[in-house]
């Protein structure tokens, strides 16, 4: 496996390759969810290139950018035995050089769920993949369900940009106790990583009461709110039950996909999850 730092040596490099590659954005300090992304991008590839990079762009004023979790020489181990070939490892001032004046912005899929209580969120993530893509030019590029309005996102701007990628959105992979695997849950003590179980356990109950009939996306709602109600430790930013192609928020029946979604803060830790009602 191969480490890159530059963006002159990953054009470089990029020239010189030929044949299907996909593509492993990641923040780094990995797990088993991003570990998944590189294995299934190692089977469907002829080549494989993962990125590490905290996009700074992406973390509002006061979020946690300089506490973000970082053990580069444990995520270089990880991808290499997962099968990746290259690891592009740039430092801000390679992708925001002095000067850097151009962002990727989207008008209505930015504005709901995350992007209404993390302004600039999107504009940052839609500006770093876009390089990214550009940089690395993949055949298929692999994301997470658990980030599901970033997976809207891209799917969007990577159609209207027409990009000729095919973006694919690998399932949620879980702790056994259900809780999302994220780089954040390592903010958790004992008794909050218990807490945070919560966020499964409301959507469990959605899906269930979906799979059983019930259509009404107000009393769906209702529910999630309800379980996440009896965890003393869970605060909720937001709970939503949306349209999973709009993001807009549903009202009343239900028809075809819903995105039941939400993110609570438990602890030092803001954590997100969903599920896909189908």
């Amino acid at each position: 496996m191969k480490t890159i730092h530059t963006v002159a040596d990953m054009q470089g490099l990029r020239r010189e390759l030929s044949g299907n590659i996909g593509l492993v954005p990641t923040m780094g300090f990995l797990h088993k969810g991003h570990i998944s992304l590189a294995k299934r991008a190692r089977a469907e590839n002829d080549l494989v290139i993962a990125t590490i990079f905290v996009n700074p762009t992406q973390f509002g004023p006061n979020e946690d950018l300089a506490a973000y979790p970082r053990d580069l020489p444990r995520d270089l181990s990880l991808l290499e035995n997962a099968g990746v070939d290259f690891v592009f490892v740039p430092t801000p001032d390679e992708l925001y050089p002095p000067g850097f004046q151009t962002w990727v912005e989207l008008d209505d899929l930015p504005q709901r769920l995350e992007g209404a209580h993390r302004p600039g969120h999107f504009r940052g993530v839609a500006t770093i993949v876009t390089k990214l893509f550009n940089l690395t030019r993949p055949t298929r590029a692999y994301f997470g369900q658990k980030d599901a309005q970033q997976a809207v996102v891209i799917r969007r701007f990577t159609r209207d940009l027409n990009f000729d990628i095919d973006i694919v959105i690998c399932p949620t992979v879980r702790e056994p106790d259900g809780l999302a695997m994220s780089s954040r849950n390592i903010y958790l003590n004992p008794k909050e990583r218990q807490a945070a179980t919560v966020l499964f356990r409301a959507l469990s109950t959605a899906q269930a009461a979906f799979s059983d009939g019930e259509r009404d996306a107000d009393r769906l709602r209702t529910m999630m709110q309800g379980i996440l109600a009896t965890e003393p430790l869970a605060r909720p930013d937001y709970v939503s039950l949306a349209d999973a192609e709009t993001l807009a928020e549903l009202s009343g029946q239900i028809e075809g996909r819903a995105l039941a979604s939400m993110a609570v803060r438990v602890g030092p830790a803001r954590l997100i999850d969903n599920m896909i009602l189908n």
